[in-house]
């Protein structure tokens, strides 16, 4: 059941209230390691890839990619490394979700609430 006291309180927090950076043009990749590293998750070449393809994809389209749209983009750039199962396997709380986080960008419209116990 959605919760609607948390939707309207993540509509009028900030970026950094829901863990994602406030400037887009200040990330560094050593920022996300650094985050993915406080989170107990240590960046390969293959997440900074997605992390990169994610930053492409936001610079191309803004905002205006939703989350599905956008995870049915990521499952066909990496189709060749093994498409939802790779994605899943390098980000376990959701490729989308958890790598837009390091990769410091707005989450998706779309992007499920991690509060009601489901990571996919």
């Amino acid at each position: 059941m959605l919760d609607i006291n948390k939707m309207v309180a993540q509509e009028h927090s900030g970026p950094e209230m829901r863990g994602h950076l406030i400037e887009l043009d200040t990330w560094t990749e050593d920022q996300a390691i650094e985050m993915a590293r406080q989170d107990g998750l240590e960046l390969t070449d293959d997440h900074m890839g997605i992390i990169r393809y994610l930053r492409d994809c936001y610079a191309d389209h803004g905002g205006t990619v939703n989350a599905r749209m956008l995870m049915r983009s990521l499952e066909e750039e990496f189709a060749g490394l093994g498409g939802h199962k790779f994605l899943y396997n390098l980000f376990p709380l959701g490729p989308v979700a958890q790598a837009t986080r390091y990769a410091g960008l707005p989450m998706p419209p779309g992007t499920r609430d991690p509060s009601f116990g489901t990571t996919h």
